[in-house]
């Protein structure tokens, strides 16, 4: 997406600042990184500019410089003493989509919640996900659940797919909010 992002930001002719040293990148940092495989429709993203521009105009430019798929919603200033985006996420919502429900999910979901503990392994690193899920119900084939994303300890929904014992079975994975620590935080877009 840091990709993406970029393109449409010079497609719509807008001054990107760029760092500093041997290989400059483009001042973008995105709220949340989302993860190979996952839709989603409430992306934020901060970038530098070198100078002010118009933002009626910069929103209808971006708007226009898009990448299929991509819809700009808003486009606000930010003050630059602001803390970063990613330290200010604190959960995410997603919505999971299974395409051949077992007639027990809803059971699997009430016992993965009623666990104290779900010992899991990533890049060789033993932790524990069930104090990362903050919510998690079933509606049907529906399956939402809001995952803690905190520094070190961000829940995946993929790893919690897996805990339900759904492994085999397709599912669509979607990022439906991002919530902040700051409620004075736009909206996602």
């Amino acid at each position: 997406m840091h990709k993406t992002w970029e393109r449409i930001f010079r497609r719509a002719g807008l001054p990107l600042a760029y760092s500093q040293g041997f290989h400059p990148q483009p001042k973008i940092h995105l709220a949340a990184a989302l993860p190979l495989g996952i839709t989603s429709d409430c992306e934020i993203v901060d970038v530098w500019l070198t100078e002010e521009v118009d933002l009626v105009n910069a929103a209808f430019d971006l708007k226009q410089a898009a990448s299929p798929g991509i819809g700009i919603l808003d486009v606000q200033p930010v003050a630059a003493s602001l803390p970063p985006l990613q330290t200010l996420v604190r959960a995410a919502d997603y919505v999971t989509t299974v395409s051949a429900p077992p007639p027990d999910l809803e059971i699997r979901a009430a016992a993965l919640l009623a666990s104290p503990s779900l010992p899991r392994e990533k890049r060789g690193k033993p932790y524990d996900l069930r104090p990362l899920i903050e919510a998690l119900s079933v509606e049907g084939n529906v399956i939402r659940m809001r995952l803690s994303a905190r520094e070190a300890a961000t829940g995946r929904p993929e790893e919690v797919v897996a805990a339900l014992g759904l492994g085999d079975i397709p599912v669509t994975l979607h990022r439906a909010a991002l919530h902040f620590i700051d409620k004075t935080l736009p909206n996602p877009v």
